[in-house]
C-alpha cells in the first residue's frame, strides 16, 4: 500500500478527543488535543554551537545588512511572554512562558530601517530551514525572538540560542535555531509551505494543509521527546 504523504496522513487522522475544562474549550482551535508535556520536533540534527559560532544576519530590503552577535542580542530590552501554542500535528499547550526581545522592539533597539515596500519576513534557521511571515504579524505584542523558556536558557533542543514565537500561528511558524531575517516586498514560501502546508497556517480556521505531498506518521508528536 502506498504510503501517504504528511499532509494527507493528518487529513486523513481522527481529530483527537481528550476532555478539556469548559472554562478552557476556547482556547483550543479545532482538531487539537491539550498536553502538559512539550513535546521535541523538529528536521535534522540539533546544532552544536558549544564552540561559539552563532550570528544572526539581518538583510534583504532594509538600509543596510547588519549582523549580530548573541551578547549584542542579549544586552536588548527583554520581554515576558505567556501564551498558548499550537503544533500542526495536533497537540497544543496551554501557558507557555518565553522570554526574549520582542521582534519589533528588536528591529528598534538594532537600528534596522525597513525599506517601506517591505510586506513579508523569511525566517532562515540551521539545518536549512525556512519559514515565511508577514511583516504584519510579527510587530504584534507578543511575538518574541525567544531567549528562554520557563524561566531558564533555551536548551538545544528547543532552540538555543535564539528561536522565533509567533503564538496565533501553528508552531512551524516558530522556527528554532534562527541565524537569519530577511526582509521582503514579495511573499515566498519557506520550507514546509512548499511541501504540503498552509502558507499562513491559523490554528482557529484549521489552515493546515495546501496540499503538497510530504511524507510523515499521522501520530508522530506522541512518538517523539519530551520536556
Amino acid at each position: 500500500m502506498k504510503r501517504l504523504d504528511k499532509a494527507e496522513r493528518l487529513k486523513r487522522a481522527a481529530a483527537p478527543s481528550a476532555p478539556v475544562d469548559p472554562q478552557l474549550a476556547h482556547r483550543l482551535p479545532p482538531g487539537q488535543t491539550l498536553t502538559e508535556r512539550f513535546p521535541i520536533l523538529h528536521e535534522g540534527e540539533v546544532p552544536d554551537y558549544s564552540r561559539g559560532g552563532w550570528s544572526l544576519r539581518v538583510f534583504g530590503l532594509v538600509e543596510a545588512e547588519r549582523v549580530f552577535t548573541l551578547d549584542e542580542l542579549q544586552a536588548m530590552p527583554r520581554t515576558a511572554v505567556v501564551c498558548d501554542i499550537h503544533c500542526v500535528t495536533r497537540w497544543s499547550k496551554f501557558d507557555t512562558a518565553w522570554e526574549g526581545v520582542r521582534f519589533r522592539d528588536f528591529l528598534q533597539a538594532a537600528g534596522i530601517r525597513v525599506r517601506p515596500e517591505v510586506r513579508h519576513v523569511m525566517i532562515h534557521a540551521d539545518n536549512d530551514y525556512e519559514t515565511n511571515v508577514p511583516l504584519a504579524d510579527l510587530m504584534r505584542d507578543d511575538v518574541l525572538l525567544a531567549l528562554s523558556y520557563d524561566g531558564k536558557p533555551l536548551t538545544p533542543k528547543h532552540g538555543y540560542p535564539l528561536r522565533l514565537v509567533v503564538p496565533h500561528l501553528y508552531f512551524w511558524k516558530s522556527a528554532k535555531w534562527v541565524r537569519g531575517i530577511e526582509l521582503m516586498a514579495e511573499d515566498r514560501p519557506g520550507f514546509w509551505e512548499r511541501n504540503g502546508f498552509h502558507n499562513y497556517a491559523d490554528p482557529f480556521r484549521e489552515q493546515r494543509f495546501s496540499g503538497e505531498a510530504l511524507p510523515i506518521p499521522e501520530d508522530e508528536w506522541v512518538r517523539k521527546d519530551y520536556d
